[in-house]
């Protein structure tokens, strides 16, 4: 029997704190792909749960929890709140989108440290630099591109994407948290859901959902969606 080629090579495989779960400890193998990715293997990368850090990938293997549940939105399916209308219709007349290929440099590593600190989501000695920033992001295993919003010419916001032949995976949104009122997280998956339908792709992938962690729970309010546990792809109405 011939044995199956090795696609990947573990990179780093330690228990760490969890990211989103104080209590918990985390296992998340980080793997370096041996192979260009196909659009066709990225979809079903995502079907299995993969995630993507710069130039790897990775799933959660953690010794005691499965909370992570990664997350998707079944694009046929979506309709649009009236809620969510008014917040696209505000949002297309204040802010300009742009989507281009992945771009690192100074306004973009500094936005992103502020919507982290601001937001309470890391300390300021954990600030990244332009390298960090472009390791973390720029540089994929994947075909990436970002969105990026603007208030004339100001950047107030970055969504950086891995696009497959089917299906999108929303790795990483941050914005200046100084905008408030105009729900500019909610906007940007908004944004990335019409730009699934224009592209005729069947899931947008959201990452994960993790119940218990404020800053994963408002994933569920885009339903349906459909949620990997043990192994399979649950309907959540």
């Amino acid at each position: 029997m011939k044995a199956k080629p090795v696609t990947d090579i573990v990179i780093i495989d330690e228990p760490e704190s969890c990211p989103y779960l104080p209590d918990q400890i985390a296992r998340m193998p980080l793997r370096m792909p041996l192979t260009k990715i196909t659009a066709a293997e990225t979809d079903l990368r995502l079907a299995q749960g993969h995630r993507r850090t710069g130039e790897f990938i990775y799933q959660t293997r953690c010794p005691n929890c499965r909370a992570c549940e990664p997350l998707r939105i079944d694009i046929g399916e979506f309709r649009f709140s009236k809620n969510q209308r008014r917040v696209l219709n505000r949002g297309d007349r204040k802010f300009r989108q742009e989507v281009n290929e992945m771009r690192g440099d100074q306004a973009r590593t500094e936005l992103f440290n502020r919507h982290r600190r601001q937001r309470n989501l890391a300390k300021r000695d954990t600030d990244i630099d332009l390298e960090e920033y472009v390791w973390g992001f720029v540089k994929s295993c994947f075909d990436s591109f970002e969105m990026t919003y603007w208030i004339d010419d100001r950047l107030i916001a970055v969504s950086i994407n891995d696009l497959g032949m089917r299906a999108m995976s929303a790795v990483y949104t941050f914005y200046d948290p100084g905008i408030e009122g105009d729900s500019i997280g909610t906007y940007s998956i908004l944004k990335q859901i019409q730009f699934c339908q224009q592209k005729q792709l069947r899931f947008l992938y959201l990452g994960y959902y993790v119940d218990g962690c404020s800053h994963m729970t408002y994933k569920s309010r885009f339903k349906p969606n459909d949620r990997l546990i043990d192994g399979q792809w649950v309907r959540f109405e």
